[in-house]
């Protein structure tokens, strides 16, 4: 199967680069490159992308403005975030605009390549230097007796293995890798899954990570 992307970046040397890439990688399509997301929905629904690589500081339109519109109208397109931004705040405001993946962009061609194709079978690539930042919440202390209520209320609600695979979605690994580290089937991390998705109220891997970004839930 042909995975369809589509390229989002203002650096037009980069874009060059990045498009490039595409066209060159087996399996892969490149239907839009574009310097600009301001006609990006448009752009979804005459090319029906499965993945868009979106960078976030671009002009009339952020990157995240942008993912916010997509997830809106087409919520099955995969937007995985490639930027130079590190921070917290960026990370967060991604996350929950509906990114699946979060890629610095010294991350190297290959790498790229199969974050892409790992996006597209059910992962959530994150870069090493994300997750940890990410991860660096479940050790921050409550801020305050109403935080600390409700982080217990919702981690009560989850079992030891469930809290495993929820640890697994953040640092952005597939479905078939968490049953490989976890020495289940897919079918089992499938339904463990779905159990934690029904006991946060959440429905996606993006959420998840969004609910720990809060402090809602600390594995």
């Amino acid at each position: 199967m042909v995975i369809k992307v589509s390229v989002y970046e203002d650096n037009v040397a980069l874009l060059e680069s990045l498009s490039y890439l595409i066209r060159e990688a087996e399996g892969l399509e490149l239907c839009t490159a574009s310097s600009t997301a301001l006609q990006i929905v448009d752009e979804c629904r005459n090319n029906c992308p499965d993945v868009i690589m979106m960078d976030i500081d671009m002009p009339q339109i952020t990157g995240i403005e942008a993912t916010r519109l997509v997830k809106k109208d087409f919520p099955d397109i995969n937007v995985m975030i490639l930027t130079v931004f590190e921070d917290k705040d960026k990370i967060f405001e991604a996350l929950c605009a509906g990114a699946t993946g979060y890629l610095l962009k010294k991350t190297p061609s290959v790498q790229i390549i199969n974050a892409i194709r790992d996006i597209f079978h059910g992962g959530s690539p994150i870069s090493i230097g994300i997750a940890r930042k990410v991860l660096e919440f479940f050790s921050k202390p409550v801020s305050s007796e109403k935080n600390e209520c409700e982080e217990r209320s919702t981690a009560s609600k989850l079992t030891q293995r469930e809290t495993e695979i929820l640890k697994y979605l953040v640092k952005g690994y597939s479905y078939k890798k968490i049953a490989d580290a976890c020495c289940i089937s897919i079918n089992t991390v499938n339904n463990h899954i779905n159990n934690l998705y029904k006991k946060l109220h959440i429905n996606s891997k993006s959420e998840a990570v969004v609910k720990v970004l809060q402090k809602k839930i600390e594995p």
